[in-house]
């Protein structure tokens, strides 16, 4: 677990939720659960800051680093996808982006290609990118973004065939990979869950514990948004174990929820305006989970 990814873990299932920046004096002893260092803790943070995640501001002596608009933007999208435990109702169509973007920009072109990753976008053939769910609003976001109007076409459309719609995805993703990935996240974790409960039923686990728990649980189950493109059921095999992964992460998030938000709240209080909370949070019953 790399510094910056658990800054990033950090401020998408804490920090926002508390007026969205933090003393730096405070996110160090944050990390130091999890055995970084404060030298490691600076450079992720200065690291974040010149790649536009971040802002820093000075009160007195002391600095702080909020989300900058754009990181906001992506903090709320990654934390729609992981509290959504079921996908939308699917319209039939296919979105399908097309791109020509020249050699001499090619650092935008391998950015874009992250980002469509990231957004759940597989690729049909090279330059083709698809995805079944409503992406419009995140392609045009994009197009905007790298102004690349006059290299991308995008489509919105039905496959009529020779093959099922089954076929599109078989060539555009590795199911049978992901769902392996969920699988193993299901031994490793279902286990865990069983015994931490009755710890915390038996008082035989610190606030401290719990906080590093959620926050590695919700460190390793976002990693899958990298990896699963986020499909309708009607597209998915009929042994998907990404739906038992999501329950799982859903009941061992909130059993860990109260304990770990304690200690962060009491490590939070010193050195930051804890009074900035979102009065609309509520540890135990997360606003953007839906069954």
């Amino acid at each position: 677990m790399n510094t910056r990814s658990m800054i990033f873990t950090l401020y998408g299932d804490y920090i926002r939720h508390y007026g969205n920046h933090i003393w730096i004096g405070s996110l160090i002893r944050f990390l130091k659960e999890f055995g970084h260092n404060e030298q490691a803790v600076r450079a992720a943070v200065s690291r974040m800051s010149k790649q536009g995640w971040l802002k820093a501001e000075k009160k007195g002596n002391k600095s702080y680093y909020s989300l900058t608009e754009h990181g906001v933007k992506r903090m709320d999208e990654a934390a729609k996808r992981i509290f959504k435990f079921k996908p939308d109702e699917w319209d039939g169509k296919w979105r399908m982006l097309l791109y020509t973007i020249p050699e001499e920009k090619r650092s935008i072109r391998d950015e874009l290609r992250k980002e469509l990753v990231w957004s759940g976008f597989g690729t049909l053939s090279p330059s083709c990118w698809i995805s079944p769910n409503n992406l419009d609003d995140k392609v045009h976001s994009l197009i905007q973004k790298y102004e690349i109007s006059d290299y991308i076409d995008f489509f919105i459309a039905s496959y009529d065939g020779p093959g099922e719609n089954q076929r599109l995805v078989e060539k555009s993703w590795d199911l049978e990979d992901i769902n392996e990935k969920y699988n193993d996240f299901i031994a490793h974790y279902s286990q865990k869950f069983i015994i931490d409960r009755n710890k915390i039923k038996k008082g035989e686990m610190t606030d401290a514990e719990c906080f590093v728990e959620r926050t590695k649980l919700v460190h390793e189950y976002r990693k899958f948004l990298f990896v699963d493109p986020g499909l309708p059921e009607e597209l998915l095999p009929e042994k998907w174990y990404g739906n038992h992964a999501a329950m799982l992460f859903s009941d061992y998030y909130k059993e860990l929820a109260e304990p770990a938000n304690r200690f962060f709240e009491s490590v939070f209080q010193d050195g930051n305006e804890i009074h900035n909370k979102d009065e609309s949070y509520n540890v135990l019953n997360h606003p953007l989970m839906t069954d």
